[in-house]
């Protein structure tokens, strides 16, 4: 199935994400009851960055377990809108690029194709021999629980053999943090006159500062 792009350029440069050690560390106490912690964040979490999600690693220190014969998949909701679905394709060759993983393919969990059932078999045919869906969610929610590993699972079926893995969803992540700035800074930018927009504002006219202006009562003042 072939895959489709946006027409124009879709990313804009971001600045290198801030490293500030005056930046707020995860508390591993602040953590949901859900969510079960390496002892090592259990004991103490002392990296400046991702010490959520690599306990005292810092990113440098990380060894990638992705081979050139694992297949990814980066699977998104889905929508109606073709403009929100060619998004994730422009995320994919940008994840592809800065990861340099062999085999990278998008996939939309309903509402459009490519479907994770598609995203699957591309992968096999590029010869993968183990999958690697990983859901491009913030929170697990019904999707993640439920959605997603039943679709993977009759995916599966089809190539029998090749073991497959559903990760877990972006979660509590420090990084997203100097994501969410990013995106508040570059709006305000733009509402200053200072910047174009964004791929995702584009043409859609937000990124504008509104008011409500007060409700005007047309009922006659009693005398």
């Amino acid at each position: 199935m072939s895959v489709e792009f946006l027409p124009t350029q879709s990313f804009i440069n971001l600045p290198s994400l801030s490293t500030s050690s005056k930046a707020p560390r995860f508390s591993p106490e602040a953590a949901p009851k859900y969510l079960k912690l390496p002892k090592s964040i259990q004991l103490k979490c002392t990296s400046r960055k991702l010490c959520f999600a690599m306990g005292q690693r810092t990113p440098h220190e990380v060894e990638s377990r992705v081979g050139h014969k694992d297949g990814v998949i980066i699977v998104d909701h889905g929508s109606r809108q073709k403009e929100s679905n060619l998004l994730l394709n422009e995320f994919v060759l940008m994840f592809k690029s800065k990861t340099g993983y062999a085999i990278v393919e998008p996939a939309h969990m309903e509402l459009a194709e490519p479907t994770i059932r598609d995203a699957f078999g591309s992968c096999v045919q590029q010869g993968a021999n183990r999958v690697l869906i990983s859901p491009f969610f913030l929170f697990p929610g019904r999707h993640w629980h439920q959605d997603i590993p039943s679709l993977a699972e009759a995916a599966a079926k089809e190539h029998p053999g090749i073991p497959y893995l559903v990760t877990a969803p972006l979660g509590l992540h420090e990084l997203l943090v100097d994501v969410v700035k990013d995106r508040i800074e570059y709006c305000l930018s733009r509402v200053d006159g200072e910047a174009d927009e964004c791929s995702v504002c584009a043409g859609t006219g937000r990124c504008q500062l509104k008011v409500k202006e007060p409700e005007t009562s047309n009922a006659p003042s009693s005398p």
